[in-house]
Parts: structure tokens; C-alpha cells; sequence
């Protein structure tokens, strides 16, 4: 699908949603007028309003729409608003049915319906918002509603020097199949391992000294990855010692180290993450399925996966659980026994991710292999019915580029035992600091701006770099004020 706007330079808000729209079809920007499948995106300012208009040509179909807003209401946000409903109305044309998501096309839908509820709307007026302005279905709207509720929750929790640390460990056992983030496989980078991790601390005691000097606290820990089990218990002792040394964890109300992969999790490791002070771990099977394990490219089976919760049940650990929907192999059947298998263990949170179909993972080439859109749509609306049925709500939600169907990433939880890191990483509603390979540090500033800051990606990149890496820790300690 082409692209040309005349009249404006607003590309990403359109880009976004023509993504979005027209997931199977490559996207190509164009300077230039243009004939054949694509979309013109206009701009015009009137006496009394500015005018979008979209025109969408799609396999032989042409479709046409405008949206207009007042001048004085024509703020970056609206503007961005009115060119996205025009490209929706005129696409809606020539697409044979609506996406669930209508014409939203960021990560963070549930900030609509959060500022909402914040300024004093009902949540039936925030389901309005979604449901009229931006045409997301009634049963998407309804989830964002639900994930604010929680987020309005999370967000009394707070005092204005809280912030967040996220500690990354970009090691992986094995590289799975629809994997695309930057993460290293043990088996071919492994002996960069200790060499990251002596970095990892020297950034752990720079940044615990550079917090004691701000007067900042931190309400919420997590040590991600990749796979940060993928650390022996002695090095994972070892980094959880030098956070507790080097970090006033006395505000602390919540630490979560992601297991991940249950063929890197034993009672003995699983002892010393709780023994360390951690709570909470993530335990991420993806799927109970053991042909569609194998198929991904995961190394254990379904019975390693209930094993590893019965061990971190017995060490004390609240737990979460990750499926993926859209796995190949996989069938809304198959998703549905997935499912049952894991609340019949019962964690404290299960998160439903659809899957993302990025240029880096080995599944992008092997498409042919993957469930229907309408069958990943099934396996959604069959797990949203059995987690409620159980007693689960959503406390978080999010959305990525090439999701099967355009769908979205749910937390679902237990009532009181919501990931609150997730929730405040995901609504950006305080300071995030970031540690290790490929993190990104994120500073509110007071006029509701975010300053971000990048480690560098790969692991020998940020061994090579790690003074440059503490120079901009410094960096960002300057705009927490």
C-alpha cells in the first residue's frame, strides 16, 4: 500500500494505522503522486475548521471520507485525530469488515479511557469516548475500561518521589521462533555472560549511589530479559546481592524476577530468588501444547512447565503465567486446553499475549503455518469467557505492530494481586529506570513529556560501553527534580 499526504507532514498517525489496516500489504511512503492501490491523505484549513480527508484505493475499490475539527480546537492531538478518522472511514470501504481496534493505531489504548476516568468521567462515558471517536468494538472498549480501573487503583499507590527500576538480562537458552528482541542464546554467547554481568553491577552500585543522592525511592522492582534464569543460582545471587546492597529497598512493594523458561528454573534457584527478597516471578510457558514447544523451538515440555510452578508455589513465589495466541501448530481447541491446563494451577496472574509477527523472528518467513486471523479471534474470546469465569480481570493491556488480527496483549489477574511494575511501565505513570543491554531509562518530566535514554542493544556493546553508560545515568539523575 502507498502512501502520499498532501498538505501536511503528520506520517506517523496515518503510517500507524495503515499498518494497522493493511497488515498483509507492504506499506511504501511516497513524495510523489501516485496510480494504483494506496492512500492520499489531506489537509485543508478553512475560515472555521481544518479538514482531513482520506482517499483509499484497495484491489479495484476506492473508498472516501473526511473529518473536520474547529481551529481553535486544532491542537497537534486533534489534528492527529481527524487525519486517522478520515483514513478509517475511507478504508472502512474497501476492507469487508471493521478491525476490533477501529482507528487506533498506538501501543497504549488505555490512556484514553485512563485520562477519562482521572478527569472525572464514568466509565460509561470512557467506553463512549472509545466506542464513538476512535469505532474500537464494545468488548475491546470494555477491556480497556476494566484495565483503567486497576490503573486508577495502581496509581493512588504512588508519591511523587516513587519511580520504578527495570534490570535487564538479554540471555536466552535457546532463541525461540517468534522471538525478535535483541537477546543473546547461551549456547552461542555464553561466555559473554560474566563479563555482563561484572558490567550490570558496576551500573547497580553507580545508579544505588546516584538515587541516594535524589532523594527518590523505588516502589517497584523487575528483573527481565530475555530470560534471567538463564543466570546459575550463585550469579543470580550474586546480582540480587548487589541490588539489596547497593538499593534502599525499604519503599519497595513489589519484585519480580521473570523465570521465563521452565528448563531454567529448579527449587534450589527458585529458593534463592525468594531468599533474595523477590516475591513474584513470571513463569512463561506459552503454550501446553508440546508439539507446538517443540515446533517454537522451546526446550522443555509441559510437565517442566507444571513442575516449575509447584516448585516456585512451594518457595512462596506469587506467580504469573504467559500463553501466546497465534502460535503455528496451534488451534482455538488446542489454546483452550492450553488455557485450562494452566488455571487448573491456579496463578496469581495469566497474561494472553497474541502473537507479533516481527522481521527478526525465524516465524516471519513461514506465515503459512500460522492460525487464521478468525482463529486467533476465537482463541481470545474463548480465554477472555474462562478467565472470567474464573475470577480473572484485566489490569493491563497493550498493543504491538503485526499482531495476528490486530488484536492485543491482556494481564489478567487475581482481585489484589496485580502486577503494579506492568501497569506503571505500561501507563507511563512515573519514572522507569532501566539497567543492562537494550534498556531504555524513561524520565517524566513535570510538563508531562518523557526524556528517554538508551543502553546499547547488545550485550558486548554495552560491556564495551558501560562507561558511556553511566554517564547517562547521570544524564537522566539531572532531570529527576
Amino acid at each position: 500500500m502507498k502512501l502520499y499526504l498532501k498538505n501536511h507532514t503528520e506520517r506517523y498517525p496515518v503510517e500507524q494505522l495503515q499498518l494497522q489496516l493493511f497488515a498483509q500489504e507492504p506499506s511504501e511512503f511516497c513524495t510523489e503522486p501516485f496510480t494504483g492501490d494506496g492512500t492520499v491523505s489531506s489537509l485543508s484549513r478553512g475560515k472555521q475548521f481544518l479538514t482531513a480527508t482520506a482517499k483509499v484505493t484497495y484491489r479495484g475499490r476506492t473508498g472516501f471520507a473526511s473529518n473536520r475539527v474547529r481551529l481553535e480546537d486544532a491542537d497537534v492531538r486533534a489534528t492527529r485525530r481527524i487525519l486517522q478518522r478520515s483514513y478509517y472511514l475511507a478504508a472502512m470501504q474497501v476492507l469487508d469488515a471493521a478491525p476490533p481496534w477501529g482507528a487506533l493505531s498506538g501501543v497504549r489504548p488505555t490512556k484514553l479511557s485512563t485520562r477519562c476516568l482521572s478527569g472525572g468521567g464514568s466509565e460509561k462515558d470512557a467506553e463512549r469516548l472509545l466506542r464513538e471517536t476512535y469505532f474500537v468494538s464494545p468488548a475491546r472498549a470494555k477491556l480497556c475500561v476494566d484495565a483503567s480501573r486497576h490503573t486508577i487503583e495502581a496509581a493512588k499507590l504512588l508519591d511523587p518521589d516513587d519511580l520504578s527500576v527495570y534490570i535487564g538480562i538479554p540471555f536466552c537458552p535457546t532463541r525461540c521462533a517468534y522471538c525478535s528482541f535483541v537477546s543473546q542464546s547461551i549456547e552461542r554467547f555464553g561466555e559473554f555472560l560474566p563479563a555482563y554481568l561484572d558490567a550490570l553491577l558496576r551500573e547497580i552500585a553507580h545508579t544505588g549511589k546516584l538515587l541516594r543522592d535524589s532523594g527518590f525511592h523505588i516502589r517497584t522492582l523487575y528483573i527481565g530479559g530475555g530470560t534471567p534464569t538463564t543466570l546459575s543460582t550463585g550469579q543470580l545471587c550474586r546480582l540480587m546481592q548487589a541490588i539489596a546492597a547497593h538499593f534502599d529497598l525499604s519503599s519497595l512493594i513489589e519484585y519480580t524476577v521473570e523465570g521465563g523458561r521452565p528448563d531454567t528454573l529448579d527449587r534450589a534457584k527458585l529458593d534463592a530468588i525468594f531468599q533474595n527478597g523477590c516475591g513474584r516471578v513470571s513463569i512463561n510457558p506459552q503454550t501446553m501444547n508440546d508439539a507446538v514447544l517443540r515446533r517454537i523451538g522451546r526446550c522443555h515440555t509441559a510437565q517442566q512447565t507444571r513442575t516449575a510452578y509447584m516448585d516456585a508455589a512451594a518457595a512462596g513465589l506469587s506467580i504469573n503465567m504467559d500463553l501466546i495466541a497465534g502460535l503455528p501448530l496451534d488451534t482455538p481447541e488446542s489454546f483452550a486446553d492450553s488455557l485450562a491446563q494452566v488455571l487448573a494451577l491456579a496463578p496469581d496472574n495469566i497474561t494472553v499475549h497474541t502473537l507479533a509477527l516481527k522481521k527478526g523472528a525465524d516465524l516471519y518467513f513461514s506465515r503459512e503455518e500460522l492460525p487464521t486471523a478468525e482463529a486467533v479471534r476465537a482463541m481470545l474470546d474463548g480465554a477472555e469467557h474462562a478467565l472470567r469465569e474464573h475470577g480473572y480481570r484485566p489490569y493491563y493491556l497493550y498493543r504491538q505492530k503485526y499482531m495476528s488480527g490486530s488484536f492485543e496483549n491482556i494481564g489478567w489477574t487475581k482481585p489484589g494481586s496485580a502486577c503494579l511494575y506492568n501497569i506503571y511501565m505500561m501507563e507511563e505513570l512515573h519514572s522507569i529506570l532501566s539497567l543492562g543491554g537494550g534498556g531504555m531509562t524513561k524520565i517524566n518530566l513535570p510538563d508531562g513529556r518523557l526524556e528517554r535514554f538508551h543502553n546499547p542493544k547488545f550485550p558486548q556493546q554495552y560491556i564495551a560501553r558501560i562507561d558511556d553508560v553511566l554517564s547517562q545515568k547521570d544524564a537522566a539523575f539531572a532531570l529527576l527534580k
